[in-house]
């Protein structure tokens, strides 16, 4: 059977629980193994390797942001030594055109390929080659064209959604249009969004906020759609329930008065698991 694997992503934690008292990496690293998930995601290195061991977290997923070919095949041993075998890449500037940025990924899953035992996904993310659909779609197209296989893309339809201005109404219509794609993906960033905030916060007085609920509907569809791919039976989806900090002068994901991102990437991590649950696939037609 497909499986979800709860990936918590170690920025949730920055500035936690105050800027003057932020948590030491053991305690963070203790506290994501204690709120349920099974790994972490960061530009890792070997001290997040050893206290993920020490504290069970079994999965480590790197991180990478690079425009420049050539940096490839270093940043990527330096998250396979940090014991990444799935990462995750932030490729080149807004301004980079598709055929660049394709030529760009097509060296870094080479790279890859090279050193055995890594499986790179391309972030949808804003100031990134991958800021609209437009150019996501592209990139998949030229790199299928260039090698004959789908591109890995972790999706994260929060920056979609804001480009694209959508609603609850028309959120499935207009970001699951590329199922094969989706299907095909081995990451999947699940922060909850609507067509004006690229973050929307998960609780508000300990309650389930409308925004998130309605995105949760969302995230029933995205399962079903990868939960529905014959070659996904045997597959695991890394989900993360990703949430951004504040950060000082209101330039983060997170802004005054909402809860702390730590605080609801563990509550979206719990209603992740449950639509994950009660989804089945749908038979193809």
């Amino acid at each position: 059977m497909s499986k979800i694997v709860h990936i918590a992503n170690l920025w949730s934690l920055n500035g936690h629980p105050s800027p003057k008292r932020e948590w030491p990496l053991e305690r963070k690293i203790k506290a994501v193994a204690a709120a349920g998930f099974d790994g972490i995601t960061t530009a890792l290195t070997a001290e997040h390797r050893r206290l993920a061991e020490k504290h069970g977290l079994e999965h480590l997923i790197g991180f990478i942001s690079s425009s420049n070919p050539a940096d490839c095949p270093a940043l990527l041993r330096a998250q396979k030594e940090a014991g990444a075998v799935q990462i995750n890449v932030q490729l080149d500037d807004h301004d980079t055109p598709p055929a660049v940025a394709t030529k760009h990924w097509i060296a870094m899953v080479r790279a890859a390929e090279k050193i055995g035992g890594l499986v790179p996904s391309l972030e949808v993310h804003r100031d990134c080659c991958t800021e609209t659909p437009e150019k996501t779609y592209e990139i998949a197209e030229r790199y299928e064209r260039a090698t004959g296989g789908m591109i890995k893309i972790n999706f994260d339809f929060s920056h979609l959604s804001v480009v694209k201005h959508l609603g609850p109404s028309n959120y499935i219509e207009r970001l699951l249009d590329h199922p094969a794609l989706v299907q095909n993906s081995d990451q999947s960033h699940c922060r909850p969004f609507n067509g004006h905030h690229c973050q929307v916060p998960v609780t508000y007085r300990g309650k389930l906020t409308d925004e998130v609920r309605s995105y949760l509907v969302f995230v029933e569809a995205l399962f079903t759609m990868w939960k529905s791919a014959p070659q996904n039976q045997d597959r695991t989806l890394f989900v993360c329930p990703e949430m951004g900090p504040y950060h000082e002068g209101g330039a983060g994901y997170n802004i005054t008065g909402l809860p702390p991102a730590w605080n609801d990437a563990a509550v979206l991590r719990g209603e992740l698991a449950k639509v994950w649950a009660k989804v089945r696939p749908k038979a193809a037609r």
